[in-house]
């Protein structure tokens, strides 16, 4: 069965940048579709941003847009997040998901989820 693999999480200063991954454990080929996620302590789960399986299209939250962008590796299956210019606000616990069909991630009901990785952004 698929597991998710998320990292790449750490602390920063603002205006820094991380890059996360989210690795399958198997091979899922090329028609899933991929989210990221972010939850913290006084904020429900909200979207980061997605990308579909085969046409790799991409779709951004409005408060991450221009900053942050998502990428897929084909040939490895893996999902990345590359998080320029963040600021404290970007502060959450990120997740990644997948599933075959799109509509299962963007409503967050994907059959496959990472564990987490965190993200502190500080002054």
């Amino acid at each position: 069965q698929v597991q998710l693999v998320d990292s790449g999480g750490g602390s920063v200063q603002t205006g820094g940048s991380l890059s996360l991954a989210c690795e399958p454990t198997i091979d899922i080929g090329s028609s899933y579709c991929f989210g990221w996620f972010r939850q913290t302590p006084t904020k429900e789960r909200e979207a980061v941003g997605f990308i579909y399986g085969r046409s790799s299209r991409t779709n951004f939250a409005d408060s991450v847009k221009g900053r942050f962008t998502i990428s897929k590796d084909n040939a490895m299956n893996t999902l990345y997040l590359q998080m320029n210019s963040l600021k404290p606000e970007d502060t959450a616990m990120y997740y990644c998901a997948a599933d075959p069909s799109w509509y299962k991630v963007v409503w967050q009901t994907s059959n496959f989820w990472g564990r987490g990785t965190q993200v502190t952004v500080s002054s």
